[in-house]
């Protein structure tokens, strides 16, 4: 039984990521500075409570002997990187360096995967976005995860350390209490109204946790993990007055979004992946944004306890 290292794993992807892995049979360790019951325990051969970095990590390693490393854990958000571009360095370049050297030092045959972001690109000078394009981030958040980026290469070229690197765009779905697609759906459950920043034609290419996780067990086994980097993403542009309409359709209510016009700092305007590379070893999204969106509807109706 190969054994699976997954950082975060009490986040929203990391969840989705040990439930994925546990289904096709993989040992499961999770790490996370959650108490137990907040861990996906059921997902999990092991859960291990603690920050990272931290010291235990690296006898953890030599235990476990893992064969593959998802690291989800790390700052996920722009604004909170505007804010504290400090912290958003410590907990994402810093932390996937500390992270990197423990496995260098005592798991060299791990494969580290690192999940970064479509940040990197910021606003690019066309659509589809290809892996090869140029990297422009906007925010603190979208250079440091170039930076990461940077560190898999390194720890490749230099060390020889199994490393790939996936740009995730918008990831959504159930479990996931804020970004634009739970943002809509609170809104007109409580409040019946709906206003939003930008002008609405501001566009994202959605993917949901459950393909994310899909795709990260795929790549797992097929990368060839010489720091390649892959897209992932639907490969389709929605705009978010059309992301809107979607919800309120799901949720069967008639409230037509407003759009202030503000721009929002650090955030690019369209978005839309170019996702041939990954395609290309047998990834195809499983789930339609038109389902996913039902679905998240659901359990935000279900989280609200409105009717």
């Amino acid at each position: 039984m190969k054994t699976v290292v997954i950082t975060g794993a009490g986040g929203f992807l990391g969840r989705h990521t040990a439930r994925h892995f546990s289904r096709l049979g993989w040992r499961v360790v999770g790490l996370d500075d959650v108490p137990p019951e907040n861990a996906p325990t059921s997902s999990l051969a092991r859960f291990v409570r603690l920050r990272l970095p931290s010291a235990e990590f690296a006898p953890l390693l030599a235990e476990e002997k893992p064969h593959a490393c998802v690291h989800c854990a790390g700052r996920a958000s722009v604004p909170l990187s505007m804010q504290d571009p400090a912290g958003d360095f410590r907990d994402n370049t810093g932390l996937t360096f500390e992270l990197l050297e423990a496995l260098r030092r005592h798991a060299p045959e791990c494969h580290f995967l690192l999940l970064s972001s479509a940040a990197i690109y910021g606003n690019p000078p066309s659509l589809p976005i290809r892996e090869s394009d140029p990297v422009a981030p906007l925010s603190p958040y979208g250079w440091h995860k170039h930076q990461a980026e940077m560190l898999c290469a390194e720890f490749s070229t230099v060390f020889q350390l199994r490393t790939t690197i996936v740009r995730i765009f918008s990831a959504y779905g159930p479990g996931l209490r804020r970004q634009v697609v739970w943002d809509i759906c609170e809104r007109l459950l409580t409040t019946r109204q709906l206003t939003l920043r930008g002008t609405g034609r501001e566009s994202r290419d959605f993917i949901h946790a459950a393909d994310v996780a899909h795709a990260l067990a795929l790549l797992t086994e097929k990368s060839p993990a010489r720091a390649d980097i892959f897209n992932l993403a639907a490969g389709r542009e929605t705009t978010i007055a059309e992301l809107a309409g979607l919800a309120a359709a799901a949720l069967e209510v008639s409230v037509p979004p407003s759009f202030d016009g503000a721009d929002t700092p650090g955030q690019p305007l369209n978005w839309r992946a170019d996702i041939t590379r990954i395609n290309a070893l047998g990834f195809t999204p499983q789930v339609s944004l038109e389902e996913g969106v039902r679905g998240v509807a659901a359990w935000a109706r279900a989280e609200l306890g409105t009717l």
